[in-house]
């Protein structure tokens, strides 16, 4: 399989003909030109996760499309105009799923804290092929080990300290850094070498993807 790092928090997972989109959100690059696009994961109804325009233009190459997320999500699509053009299935915390050549296990409920005084909202981790495991907006850890994981590194509700302490629990083969926007040049090399150094520190490789970079897994 090969995982190409859109932008943002975007990741596109492609095996033989088939592909899988996860979190296609409003910073990421438009997603034009897409074809065989089984599934579409949205891990929480954020913009920067979940944009209507986005999942459009996907659609306009994958008719049959399936969109996986949480209930909150599936909330947001049907409430759009011509929501019903959205094929959606709302998933929670054990769910299991097969669509095209892949396999879709679900972790967790809720989104990371922002703030107290911000509501809390759903959001789902999802593993891929039982190999790729990305935690959405949350530092929910699975129940098995990982070959390869889409660690965040920033956003409003994250602090480097919990990301090293997430990556010291889950101790993955390998890791690459995601949910990024934020960040300068001299904060993607700060924030990547904690990462980095979690990874290796337990017999782990960590790459740093840029947007448009690929690696297979």
């Amino acid at each position: 399989m090969r995982l190409v790092k859109h932008g943002h928090a975007c990741l596109e997972i492609i095996d033989g003909e088939s592909r899988l989109i996860v979190d296609p959100g409003v910073y990421t690059e438009q997603m034009t030109g897409l074809t065989g696009v089984a599934a579409v994961v949205i891990t929480h109804m954020h913009d920067d996760h979940c944009f209507e325009a986005q999942l459009d233009r996907i659609l306009a190459d994958n008719p049959d499309l399936r969109i996986f997320g949480t209930d909150e999500v599936c909330q947001r699509l049907a409430k759009a105009e011509g929501g019903e053009r959205f094929n959606t299935t709302a998933v929670h915390h054990g769910d299991w799923h097969k669509v095209g050549n892949f396999t879709l296990e679900f972790f967790g409920d809720l989104h990371q804290e922002i703030h107290r005084s911000i509501p809390l909202i759903q959001n789902v981790g999802v593993m891929v092929n039982d190999s790729l495991y990305y935690p959405g907006d949350s530092y929910t850890k699975p129940d098995r080990p990982v070959a390869l994981l889409a660690c965040p590194t920033s956003a409003p509700w994250l602090k480097i300290g919990d990301v090293i302490d997430f990556l010291a629990e889950v101790k993955p083969k390998r890791s690459f850094a995601t949910h990024n926007i934020h960040l300068s040049d001299l904060g993607h090399q700060m924030n990547n070498g904690r990462v980095q150094a979690v990874t290796e520190q337990f017999g782990g490789t960590f790459e740093y993807l840029k947007v448009g970079d690929s690696t297979e897994f």
